[in-house]
């Protein structure tokens, strides 16, 4: 391999593993190249989109990214835009800051770079960092306090199974025996508000047969009554992971969305791929990108900063340990859950490393 060739070879690696989106048009604003970064912002593919006008793939405020590209092309020199809402073909509004540069090919041809840097993604990534944060540290003062806990009740139980075999009168054992049972009540919400206990026995296999199987499940206690929309994408490679685990996590999740809506709703899930993507701060090539949702009443927002913590519930019923176990667990697989939530729609999204660790 030649020097020339070696270099392109590095800038395309550069291109294709930087963060901002990178897109190339020609001097008729047609697309000629777009990065993954690209792709991901916009939800496409570059064999979709290649070949498309600006106006087609950018759909600025007022349609100006036609007159924007002939203004950097005329002047010859670069510009930059700040804080521009960006339209999504999917409903999505992100805010960007675009820079364009014109630039000319080996063949003296005229071009223009387009660079989209979105600046929601930091706040989104500062909020997982604070989330995985949050999960950590309620972790740690549960299981302190877990322990503390567990020695007395292990001790008042012992005691009561001692002064059960001394009552002289069986009508006195109905007294020994609540406290033992009390004790044993005790002992699991303990256990449960611990979450899981041993490390992910990790194996490849395909996320749609765990969602498959979480929703047959949830069918058999939901009834006739309940509806899933299902919209995966088959071309999803296997996920390295612990099967039961993951089934626990995500049914956990689920089950609150059936009990969001009652007895009237849709509840759905949707499987996507992102790539390069950031969870936290570490970097992913791919992710998979599993979203729950529903349109019940949302989760109210005195909740929403603490939803994750355990013994947190929405319900009146419920003891508000399953999304604090679901966070573990996803956790466990270097993942995170994430949520948005608002009267009529509440999207709770997992996020996976589709890379072995």
């Amino acid at each position: 391999m030649d020097k020339q060739q070696q270099r392109s070879t590095l800038e395309r690696r550069v291109l294709e593993n930087l963060s901002s989106s990178i897109l190339l048009f020609d001097q008729a604003f047609i697309l000629k190249y777009i990065n993954p970064a690209g792709e991901m912002l916009f939800a496409v593919s570059a064999r979709q989109v290649i070949g498309q006008q600006a106006a087609d793939l950018i759909h600025c405020p007022g349609g100006t990214v036609e007159s924007n590209l002939r203004r950097a092309s005329e002047s010859g020199q670069p510009f930059t835009e700040r804080e521009i809402t960006l339209p999504l073909a999917d409903g999505r509004e992100i805010t960007v800051d675009c820079t364009v540069v014109p630039l000319r090919d080996n063949n003296g041809e005229e071009e223009l770079l387009v660079e989209l840097q979105q600046l929601d993604r930091q706040l989104r990534i500062n909020r997982e960092e604070e989330l995985i944060s949050q999960g950590q540290v309620s972790r740690a003062l549960v299981r302190g306090m877990a322990h503390e806990i567990k020695n007395p009740l292990g001790g008042l139980r012992g005691a009561a199974q001692l002064l059960e075999r001394e009552l002289p009168d069986e009508a006195l054992k109905e007294y020994t025996q609540t406290i033992i049972a009390e004790a044993d009540r005790l002992q699991n919400l303990v256990n449960s508000m611990l979450g899981p206990n041993r490390l992910p026995q990790k194996r490849p296999f395909s996320i749609h047969q765990v969602l498959e199987r979480i929703c047959n499940l949830v069918q058999v206690e939901a009834g006739d009554r309940l509806r899933i929309q299902k919209n995966y994408d088959p071309s999803i490679p296997d996920v390295v992971g612990d099967f039961d685990q993951l089934i626990q996590a995500l049914l956990n999740i689920l089950r609150n969305a059936v009990q969001a809506v009652g007895n009237k709703g849709v509840v759905g899930l949707k499987t996507r791929v992102l790539r390069q993507f950031t969870i936290g701060n570490e970097r992913h090539r791919l992710v998979l990108k599993v979203d729950i949702f529903d349109n019940g009443p949302g989760i109210p927002e005195s909740l929403q900063n603490r939803i994750f913590f355990p013994m947190v519930s929405g319900s009146s019923d419920g003891m508000g340990v399953g999304l604090s176990i679901a966070q573990s667990l996803i956790n466990q697989h270097r993942g995170l859950i994430e949520f948005a939530s608002r009267p009529g729609e509440t999207i709770f999204t997992v996020l996976l490393p589709l890379e072995s660790s």
